[in-house]
């Protein structure tokens, strides 16, 4: 598995390259937009809820001594929490709502590699788009149900350093998952690409690294992380199919 992170990452460097190569920057020109308006559309909501949700846990505090401090933690805690919850919602509704634009993207990186495909599964606008949906839906559900106890976890001394990264690595493969779906979804079914990604976490991981750490980037990460995300994820993922292939 840890091969198949450092060779998801590697894909990285050549993506921005492959792009250009292959003309294919007009085609994340609606996906941007989404990505920008996803963030910002985020971005905003965290900021007015959490010093209210902060505010609202503080009162649960009766007593005089302690209140202000209580107070401080609280909206701090609230607003550690919103933000992580927001970037799990941030990547999942812009690569869900991508799909349809990010699929052809997907294609055209096939093509350039492996020549005029013909045997993949043809799918329609609307088809990719509630592929994407579920995909990206499922997990949502599955990344939060994990998020909140390894958040509690994360304020127990020492514990706490771990489960930080474990919360980071779960984002990660997450991210991964989605970027690599697009790819695959030509491939496989629904569930058989379930079956893929967990057969290959490293490459998920690893592609979903990147991805977090994109979005760390202020501006220009929510601009660029779709575009090299995806292109990086497709270069591997359809060495991985081929190679399946090969072996059965």
């Amino acid at each position: 598995m840890i091969q198949n992170i450092f060779k998801a990452i590697k894909a990285y460097f050549g993506a921005f390259q492959l792009i250009s190569k292959l003309k294919l920057w007009n085609y994340f020109i609606i996906p941007i937009l989404i990505s920008v308006l996803t963030a910002i559309t985020i971005g905003s909501l965290s900021y007015f809820l959490s010093d209210n949700i902060g505010h609202y846990i503080s009162t649960l505090w009766k007593w005089e001594l302690g209140k202000k401090t209580f107070e401080i933690v609280s909206t701090f805690l609230s607003g550690l929490l919103i933000i992580v919850i927001g970037l799990v919602l941030y990547k999942h509704i812009v690569m869900a709502l991508s799909a349809p634009f990010m699929s052809p993207v997907s294609e055209k990186i096939e093509e350039h590699f492996k020549g005029k495909i013909h045997d993949h599964r043809k799918t329609s606008f609307q088809e990719q788009l509630v592929r994407g949906i579920r995909i990206n839906v499922r997990n949502l559900l599955r990344e939060l149900f994990f998020t909140i106890p390894i958040l509690l976890l994360s304020f127990i001394p020492f514990i706490g350093i771990f489960s930080t990264v474990l919360l980071f690595f779960m984002q990660a493969y997450y991210a991964g998952f989605g970027n690599m779906d697009y790819t695959l979804e030509r491939h496989f079914k629904y569930k058989d690409s379930i079956i893929f990604v967990k057969n290959n976490k490293g490459l998920a991981i690893g592609n979903g690294i990147v991805f977090m750490l994109f979005l760390l980037i202020p501006f220009i990460g929510v601009l660029l992380v779709l575009p090299l995300s995806v292109t990086a994820a497709t270069t591997e993922t359809i060495k991985k199919i081929k190679l399946k292939e090969v072996t059965e």
